[in-house]
């Protein structure tokens, strides 16, 4: 029977606080991004306050899908890397709970969180969508608040270009003005200059009210051609003049029904309605152009003529070149220009069709990336904290430091390749469920190996890991460090360590001789028929006996030349692989088998300078051996 444990109340309520906080953080950054998208449709309009607080209410709306995926993410590293620094995750583990066990009421509340995410872009997200662009559009659409600059001309007015030199803030006057009246074209617009006036807004707000002082009025008495070369004008003077110019700065919201045709505004059961319908369109015209082709443009029988003899019934190819060659020059040419012409029209008649179904092939391919792009942002949360929840757990590392950079640097990886597919998608390039489900294909795997991984302790983010991986792979070895122990319980049989030594000497002798390391290894000897190498494994384990032993000397130049005896890589001189059927892939696999054949031939040529320091490091120490057991006979002889 499932119950809820206090420690599934400690993990929910952890992780819940943070989530919480995360989610919010997420969701002002993603307004404040898409605030600075459309700044400019909201300056200097003087809208009012309820119009601002409908666009910041709907965008947030919006944005809520997008900012939960990154919340889970944040939330799970934040929570699991606190656990593991304050040595809660070690605590639970040690009392015989797995990594599963610790997430599994998380498990259940992300997968909540993915309902609701689901939610809120198939329910609330379209109604969301078509406010709030129908209040974009509208925004767009109201006239600028009147803020004239100076020294600068002022356009904002239809068919009005303005230019002030100086105005005055308090009383609103605006001095030297120069005004541009294109409402009858650019050839015959009518300038006004003066030396001071005034712009009011009407009560209706419809219009403005100009009021002109001590200036000059220019315009053409009648309007001008693009032939006509003298154009008689009008110049009048005036002590003050007054003019009504149409400014519309009322808001005025648009109709709802502008944004009925797009998928953003949309649930899926509309979507997948919108999608059948536009399938069986683009069939049906796809249909009549193939069977309007078939009977008209390229029916090959046309081509075919009918054999006269009554023996042969069946139509027969003509010769084409028989045919032309029979012709005169003139019908010759005729002729080509006639398939030319007609050529050309068929093209441009088909580039013209090519024309009217784009536009239906393209919206069709925007409506199912919709579609599925509402089941790919929700199981997103999902993959996420599967990815969050391990890594945090490996990382060990609460607070905001970081935590934010990792979870920052794998947002970029998911949003790059959520993007490449959905445009790929998008423009016909890929499938559409190719494109739009590769960002999950490829962080699934990646979210189950880090569970797998952090379930099972197993290092994956430690760095000496894989440099010594590396250096591994490329051959690269560290050098003994063998000292001198304060305490020696048992000295080394130095009776028996000369022969010892000498039998090791004479086993790398032999293998050597047998083996000759220097000449290259048969291909195909090398990934069809070798086998293991048991007398190197021998010999390694001889010598690290040996080592071993020799490590409780008190000799200081024995340590130092047990220190000289090299690493042995067992395996690296043969095959890399224990299983033959992948030994004999790589050898098939022309580069990687030709890589690794010169990889082995170079570790063949080690390990047999490796056996000559070997045998070189023996006689050494048979020889300080012999010294030193002459030195104890020797002080022995005096004392007795």
């Amino acid at each position: 029977m499932f119950r809820i444990k206090k420690l599934d109340i400690f993990i929910l309520k952890s992780f819940g606080l943070l989530f919480t906080g995360t989610f919010f953080i997420c969701l002002f950054i993603f307004m404040m991004q898409f605030l600075w998208k459309y700044v400019d449709e909201m300056v200097g309009k003087g809208l009012e306050l309820h119009v601002l607080g409908q666009f910041f209410f709907y965008s947030a709306l919006t944005l809520i899908p997008l900012s939960l995926p990154l919340a889970v993410l944040l939330a799970s590293l934040i929570t699991f890397g606190n656990f593991g620094e304050r040595f809660e995750l070690l605590a639970m583990k040690a009392a015989g709970i797995s990594l599963i066990e610790i997430m599994r009421p998380l498990i259940v509340f992300v997968s909540l969180i993915c309902c609701v995410s689901f939610y809120f872009q198939n329910v609330i997200g379209p109604t969301a969508q078509t406010k709030l662009w129908t209040l974009l559009i509208s925004m767009r659409q109201k006239s600028p608040e009147l803020d004239i600059p100076e020294g600068a001309f002022y356009d904002e007015i239809d068919g009005y270009n303005l230019y002030v030199k100086r105005k005055d803030q308090k009383t609103g006057m605006l001095y030297d003005m120069l005004i541009y009246n294109f409402e009858k074209g650019f050839e015959n617009a009518q300038v006004i200059k003066c030396d001071s006036g005034r712009l009011e807004m009407t009560a209706d707000k419809q219009h403005l009210y100009l009021h002109l002082y001590n200036g000059e009025q220019f315009e053409n008495l009648k309007e001008q051609g693009m032939d006509d070369q003298n154009v008689p004008f009008r110049r009048e003077t005036f002590e003050e003049k007054h003019a009504i110019i149409e400014f519309d700065s009322d808001f005025t919201m648009v109709d709802e029904g502008i944004m009925s045709n797009q998928s953003n505004s949309k649930n899926m059961q509309q979507l997948q309605a919108d999608i059948d319908s536009m399938v069986v369109l683009t069939d049906s015209i796809g249909r009549r152009y193939y069977n309007e082709a078939k009977e008209a443009n390229y029916r090959f029988e046309r081509a075919l003529k009918r054999d006269t003899t009554a023996t042969a019934q069946a139509r027969q190819p003509l010769d084409m070149d028989s045919v032309l060659r029979t012709m005169p020059l003139a019908k010759r040419q005729e002729v080509f220009k006639t398939i030319r012409n007609r050529m050309s029209n068929t093209k441009s008649n088909w580039s013209f069709r090519s024309v009217n179904i784009t536009p239906s092939n393209a919206s069709l391919r925007k409506f199912k990336t919709a579609w599925h792009e509402k089941l790919t942002l929700s199981l997103a949360c999902l993959i996420f904290f599967f990815i969050g929840a391990p890594l945090g757990g490996i990382i060990r590392k609460g607070g905001l430091g970081m935590p934010v950079v990792v979870s920052v640097i794998i947002f970029i990886f998911y949003y790059i390749i959520n993007n490449t597919g959905y445009k790929m998608a998008r423009d016909g390039k890929w499938i559409i469920w190719m494109g739009m489900w590769t960002s999950t294909a490829i962080l699934a795997p990646i979210g189950a190996f880090l569970t797998y991984k952090s379930n099972n302790d197993s290092v994956v983010l430690n760095l000496d890991t894989y440099i010594g991986f590396v250096k591994k792979f490329l051959g690269m070895r560290s050098e003994r460090h063998i000292s001198s122990k304060e305490v020696i319980i048992e000295d080394p049989d130095y009776t028996t360590m000369p022969q010892r030594l000498q039998q090791l000497t004479q086993d790398c002798t032999d293998y050597d001789s047998y083996r000759n390391l220097k000449r290259a290894p048969n291909y195909f000897q090398l990934w069809f028929m070798q086998a293991i190498d048991e007398k190197v494994e021998g010999i390694n384990a001889r010598m690290e006996a040996i080592i071993e032993e020799l490590s409780n000397t008190r000799n200081r130049r024995i340590l130092a030349h047990i220190n000289k005896y090299p690493i042995i890589s067992e395996r690296a001189h043969v095959r890399p692989f224990k299983d033959n059927r992948l030994n004999a892939l790589c050898g098939l696999v022309f580069p990687v088998g030709i890589f690794l054949y010169f990889r082995i031939w170079m570790f063949r040529i080690r390990l047999m300078k490796d056996l000559e320091d070997i045998k070189a490091v023996n006689s050494q120490i048979i020889e300080d051996i012999a010294c030193m057991t002459a030195e104890e006979k020797s002080n022995n002889n005096k004392q007795i």
